[in-house]
């Protein structure tokens, strides 16, 4: 018998896998204290709303496209949608709809361009992919081999869900990806460890992303954060967004593929509801720290559920 659900048929094959495209859902959760990395979408906003929009459930899988997307010829009729970074994608060489659910048939052919705004989109497809859940999530761990691994003409198997298409965002809703964010943060649990020239380093400069940035991390070029006396902690865990200040003084936010735990002072921690725009951040981009309370972070990430919860709910064309 096949390894696929027999109710599952082949929906893509893929015939460039682009510069970093893998499956991820909303991540590996219950393991850090046996070593397993969370992964998960980098931007978990723009992935729940690709699933909304083609009926499937908010932690479903999706493709995460990086920067350069991939090329698929499509095997089966679908209904997909693509949120998040604007990639120029494209059906069958003419513009795709982006934050809106549309139909695909066998024979048609997707593919991405130039990057116009932000660095990662995702492709749902009603009804989810068939691929292996390990430990839980069918999100990839490329560094473990945990999940599943692109390579040209791989076939990727898809559920047929039953949905009508053309749902969508209307476009006061829709994120904006800008070269400069204001990032909202809470104070870290090693705040004290930093000299007061440090701390307004931190908050008050701009802090560059590097190129040597990537799932795993988010490496600034700054003016050097200093520390009181030396750089080494007991390693502590890491929640997502947790910004670490290593030896020399260059923050590091800790992303989806982040490891469990960490041995450098936690400055801040990324706020959940601004976690999307830390990820669709492209090298070069710049960012400022603004602290907040505990409160207000909670304030936002409820509304950002909320807003997330009124979708699925409603489905709507105009939200």
């Amino acid at each position: 018998m096949s390894e696929h659900n027999q109710f599952s048929q082949p929906l893509f094959q893929v015939k460039k896998t682009g510069l970093q495209t893998t499956i991820q859902d909303l991540g590996r959760h219950g393991l850090q204290q046996y070593g397993v990395v969370v992964s998960g979408a980098m931007d978990p906003f723009a992935l729940q709303v690709a699933n909304v929009l083609v009926g499937n459930p908010r932690d479903e899988a999706a493709l995460e496209i990086t920067l350069a997307g991939p090329k698929l010829d499509v095997l089966a009729p679908a209904v997909i949608s693509i949120c998040g970074a604007d990639l120029s994608p494209a059906l069958n060489g003419k513009r795709a709809p982006m934050w809106k659910s549309f139909h695909v048939q066998a024979g048609d052919r997707i593919s991405f361009g130039r990057p116009l705004s932000g660095a990662r989109a995702y492709l749902a497809v009603a009804g989810g992919y068939d691929v292996p859940v390990v430990m839980g999530s069918k999100s990839t761990y490329e560094r473990a081999n945990l999940g599943t691994v692109m390579h040209n003409d791989k076939i990727i198997y898809g559920f047929n869900g039953s949905v009508r298409s053309g749902l969508g965002l209307s476009h006061k809703v829709i994120p904006e990806y800008e070269q400069h964010h204001d990032i909202r943060t809470v104070a870290g649990p090693e705040t004290d460890w930093f000299t007061e020239a440090g701390i307004e380093s931190f908050y008050y400069e701009a802090h560059t992303i590097s190129p040597q940035s990537n799932r795993m991390g988010y490496r600034l070029e700054s003016p050097v954060i200093s520390h009181k006396n030396g750089a080494d902690i007991w390693s502590d865990a890491v929640p997502l967004g947790t910004i670490q200040v290593p030896a020399n003084g260059q923050p590091i936010i800790l992303m989806a593929d982040r490891q469990t735990t960490g041995g450098y002072p936690r400055i801040a921690t990324v706020i959940s509801a601004d976690i999307p725009k830390v990820a669709q951040l492209t090298p070069g981009s710049t960012i400022q720290f603004q602290p907040i309370d505990v409160h207000e972070a909670q304030r936002l990430a409820k509304e950002q559920e909320k807003f997330l919860r009124s979708i699925s709910h409603s489905r709507a064309s105009r939200i």
